[in-house]
């Protein structure tokens, strides 16, 4: 069974609106579109309920409130995965990745690969964070990095280590796709990893990048992959509705040839299986028409199987 939940927080940028984004994916048809792609059973739990009038905080702005979130976030991924279904989480921010990735991490450890298709790098903390949003930090906090900071910014750090990492994250396997807006603190650390550029992207195309990926996660020993969806990874032109766009994304086609190749890569014997995935930063009051919500939809589908002329 597909168990599809949604995180409503979005305290921790600097532009709200993707505590809509779970409600808005629904919308656009992201239950019915997988309905038609593949025979799984797809049951919705909801919305997990989220405090939005929560204190700012001393230290990282919304920490705790954040915090507490992702840490719900892990437990009922824990619950589901122990049903023996698959987790779709709806975001909210980017930050909510943290649960369910940080649940997977503790049950596959250095055997779970990352794909973080996204234009920022989600690797700064707070020493060297342009804007000390927290949506900017989850990598970097799964990852072990400490705060290079002092008083209630590294306690706050602290405490959501401490709450929501057991077992750091190896930076090795993470992989980036659609990488552009990246800042000067991460890219060293990205360098850590396996980043994919736009720039790439744009020189050997999405076939050629996506099989480097998949080369390089099968080397790393990979047998679980989770996949995280940062909706501005597309190109604004074609989903605006997200609260940090970036000029030069992926088109409609990239990110669907994109889903298309992972779900092959997934049919392969001897490959690496998917384990869960989210969808994030969807915000409907930057959007038209809800095109943003409408693609994500449709990219899940893509991702499960769906086709132009089917099976």
């Amino acid at each position: 069974m597909i168990e599809i939940h949604g995180a409503p927080f979005d305290l921790g940028g600097a532009r709200q609106g993707s505590r809509l984004g779970p409600d808005a994916l629904r919308l656009a048809g992201l239950i019915s579109s997988l309905a038609e792609t593949t025979d799984i059973p797809i049951h919705d739990l909801g919305n997990l309920p989220v405090n939005l009038n929560a204190e700012k905080g001393p230290g990282i702005p919304y920490a705790r409130a954040a915090g507490d979130v992702i840490v719900r976030l892990k437990a009922i991924t824990r619950e589901i995965v122990a049903r023996g279904s698959f987790p779709i989480m709806l975001g909210g921010e980017h930050s909510m990745s943290a649960g369910p990735v940080s649940a997977f991490v503790d049950q596959y450890g250095d055997e779970l690969g990352i794909l973080w298709i996204d234009a920022h790098g989600d690797l700064n903390t707070p020493d060297i964070s342009p804007s000390m949003n927290i949506h900017g930090m989850p990598l970097a906090l799964m990852s072990g990095f400490e705060s290079g900071m002092v008083g209630p910014v590294d306690d706050d750090w602290r405490t959501l280590q401490t709450s929501i990492v057991a077992k750091t994250l190896n930076i090795a396997n993470i992989c980036w796709f659609g990488l552009r807006d990246v800042d000067k603190g991460e890219k060293a650390r990205a360098k850590m990893g396996f980043p994919i550029t736009m720039h790439e992207i744009d020189r050997d195309g999405v076939l050629g990048t996506w099989k480097k990926i998949d080369a390089y996660l099968k080397e790393r020993g990979c047998k679980y992959l989770y996949i995280s969806l940062d909706v501005d990874a597309m190109d604004p032109i074609l989903a605006p509705g997200t609260g940090t766009a970036v000029r030069g994304g992926l088109s409609y086609r990239e990110a669907h040839f994109l889903a298309e190749l992972i779900h092959e890569s997934l049919q392969e014997t001897g490959s690496y299986q998917l384990v869960g995935m989210d969808v994030v930063e969807v915000s409907p009051i930057h959007d038209y028409n809800n095109e943003t919500a409408t693609v994500a939809a449709e990219w899940v589908a893509s991702l499960f199987g769906k086709s132009i002329l089917g099976s």
